[in-house]
């Protein structure tokens, strides 16, 4: 569908837009001549930035606007957060490479279902099933004429419906089965996912956890990009090889060892810690 065309400017400091949409925490943003383009929730939107602000438009009412700056997470104080890393020399490299960097705010539901998606693909794989997904189950949306996403990302009320052969038709493989448990799961109740964020992080956790398919690693991810529990830490093969080459550089330390390392050395914003490590050792090869 062809709408308006709304605008507005987030004034910003210290903001990195393509390092944060383009760092692997969301799946559905793509970069255009003049900026990134994507979707938040039921609206296309369009980005770009300059010296102090983030110009944004979109084809649906915007309302005050307060929903984007929330997903951006534009008000952030990054000065405050990078002041609690620890002063170690990986830390001060990631910070240099990745500078403006942010932790996106997304929808709980989508950020679940994204990253049981992720498992053992790469990100421009996990981009193509999601966009699959979107396009055979999601809501069309109001967009401009040459917009490269026309869907929301499906509800997780739509997809328990779907059977698993659908599910597999978007070239998900053995996630199939796990989305639609996940979705049969919030859509009945079983998980409340609006409850989920308001315990601590290690109750928030278990209950992802009781999910097939989400085990530590998936769990943190939605912890930390949806609900905002700044000290999950996701590790993936890019943080193991981070930890292993950046801090035990002639040890090969167990599993267990880097997890007691993580949970004790990062500190309060450990999962903001772990994004610039991610984000700088994939662009730095």
């Amino acid at each position: 569908m062809n709408g308006g065309v709304f605008q507005t400017r987030l004034p910003v400091r210290d903001y990195d837009l393509a390092a944060t949409v383009d760092c692997g925490q969301a799946f559905r943003w793509r970069e255009t001549g003049s900026g990134w383009e994507g979707v938040i929730g039921a609206r296309w939107v369009r980005l770009s930035k300059d010296a102090d602000s983030i110009a944004a438009e979109t084809s649906a009412e915007p309302g005050d606007w307060r929903w984007l700056a929330d997903y951006l997470q534009a008000d952030l104080d990054l000065a405050a957060v990078l002041a609690t890393f620890p002063d170690d020399e990986p830390l001060r490299q990631s910070i240099a490479a990745c500078r403006g960097l942010r932790l996106l705010r997304q929808e709980p539901w989508e950020c679940l279902a994204s990253f049981i998606l992720s498992s053992t693909k790469q990100i421009v794989q996990i981009r193509q099933i999601v966009e699959l997904l979107c396009t055979r189950f999601g809501t069309p949306l109001e967009v401009p004429v040459d917009a490269r996403f026309a869907h929301a990302f499906p509800t997780a009320a739509r997809l328990a419906l779907a059977s698993e052969a659908d599910l597999r038709a978007c070239k998900m493989g053995f996630r199939a089965p796990n989305l639609l448990a996940a979705a049969r799961a919030v859509d009945s109740g079983q998980l409340d996912l609006a409850a989920v964020g308001q315990g601590t992080v290690d109750a928030a956790r278990e209950q992802l956890m009781q999910l097939p398919g989400v085990g530590p690693k998936i769990a943190n991810c939605v912890l930390l990009f949806a609900y905002g529990y700044q000290q999950a830490f996701p590790v993936d093969v890019w943080v193991m090889k981070a930890l292993r080459q950046l801090y035990f550089p002639k040890r090969r330390p167990k599993p267990e060892r880097l997890r007691r390392f993580v949970s004790s050395y990062f500190g309060p914003n450990a999962g903001y810690a772990q994004q610039y490590l991610f984000h700088y050792m994939r662009t730095r090869e």
